[in-house]
């Protein structure tokens, strides 16, 4: 495993200047790495945590959970990790990607940083590009400053121009000074100290990040969509494990509706649409005494059981339906539940009629599930309770 890290920061990492090139690069991969000793080279690192005390005459790069550079670096910086900490001049590029940034020292070229939180105490020599949601730079930049975040605080002197895109607040301390041009976009004006001097000018753009009507149309629609894919693949799911777990039981219901007399099931339906009516009322009146308020608890779980299985059960009817119908098939497999529910459900989603049939369909399953259990629980001479 070493190796084939070792390979891919090599392949990854090559080095930027010529006499890193022509130096030996150093490879340090452990949990816990602590580099003492100076590299007259490039110098890679990866751990959980990586510490780096020792001078580096070319490049370092380091992936790891946590990394503090403590050791001058000649060359330039390439880190990666949960949180970083740069305790340590760079004469080249620091390149920062993680949680928490934080760099204290001079660097004498650009500084790159994606995190979370990124705080910039070392003066900058080359220009800045930050990502992030709380950024700060407390020292200024040599070059051109571009930072988009959610608060963004400055400080210091910035030779360049500073450009931010920020969705929460802006703010420039005491005595910060702008040569070029303050450009920021944010939801309001930028909180300036009466000290700080900008001679390029200021330019706000005002952007507030509330949608507005055709907007929200846009993502309520989105949600309300998000939301029936997710309610119709559960359904599918769980309509495709009840059929291919509980065939019997499934091959039950499906031959009350397919060989019973239409006033059988008649009465079947009205049985399952009195338990929808009358259980709701049932437990409410229980809940109402101190003494049936654990019966009303268990009635109502019992009560939301049934009413799963009913329409789990409706579409996995519709599927065993169509296979005798069309396919000459008694036996219930996985996918007649799957394909059933995927019918049902387009069904529900026609105005009213696809409403009446899902209720129909939900209460006939109600009421000979409630037959199929009763006859499971005391079964007659004539019955068979080997259903499930």
């Amino acid at each position: 495993m070493r190796y084939i890290i070792s390979a891919l920061l090599v392949a990854l990492l090559l080095p930027t200047n010529s006499y890193a090139a022509r130096a030996p690069a150093s490879f340090s991969i452990a949990r816990s790495v602590l580099s003492a000793s100076s590299s007259p080279g490039n110098a890679y690192a990866a751990g959980l945590s990586v510490v780096r005390t020792a001078p580096v005459a070319g490049d370092f790069s380091a992936f790891g959970g946590s990394i503090v550079t403590a050791g001058p670096v000649q060359g330039d910086e390439l880190l990666f990790a949960g949180s970083v900490y740069s305790r340590a001049p760079v004469g080249g590029d620091f390149r920062a990607f993680g949680g928490s940034i934080s760099v204290e020292e001079p660097i004498k070229g650009d500084l790159v940083a994606f995190g979370y939180s990124v705080n910039d105490s070392g003066k900058v020599g080359g220009s800045v590009f930050i990502i992030a949601a709380n950024a700060t730079i407390s020292n200024g930049a040599s070059g051109s400053v571009t930072i988009y975040g959610n608060n963004v605080s400055l400080a210091g002197n910035f030779a360049g121009n500073v450009d931010v895109v920020a969705s929460g607040r802006v703010s420039l301390s005491a005595s910060t000074t702008i040569i070029g041009k303050f450009s920021y976009q944010a939801p309001e004006p930028a909180t300036i100290h009466k000290s700080a001097v900008i001679i390029g000018g200021v330019q706000y753009t005002s952007a507030s990040y509330l949608p507005d009507a055709g907007t929200s149309r846009i993502l309520s629609f989105m949600s309300i969509g998000f939301f029936l894919f997710v309610r119709i693949l559960g359904a599918l799911i769980l309509a495709g494990l009840l059929a291919g777990l509980f065939p019997r039981l499934a091959e039950a219901v499906t031959k009350r509706a397919y060989t019973a007399r239409p006033s059988k099931i008649l009465l079947i339906i009205l049985l399952g649409f009195a338990v929808f009516v009358v259980t709701p009322v049932l437990f409410l009146i229980l809940a109402l005494t101190f003494v049936g308020i654990g019966l009303a608890l268990l009635l109502f779980i019992s009560y939301s059981f049934i009413v799963l299985l009913s329409l789990a059960y409706a579409g996995i009817l519709l599927g065993s339906l169509f296979s005798r119908r069309y396919m000459n098939r008694e036996t219930v497999l996985w996918h007649d539940g799957v394909l059933g529910m995927l019918a049902l459900s387009l069904i529900a989603l026609v105005p009213y009629i696809g409403i009446f049939i899902v209720l129909l369909l939900t209460t006939f399953t109600a009421g000979a599930l409630l037959l199929i259990f009763f006859h499971f629980s005391f079964p007659q001479e004539s019955d068979t309770p080997e259903l499930l």
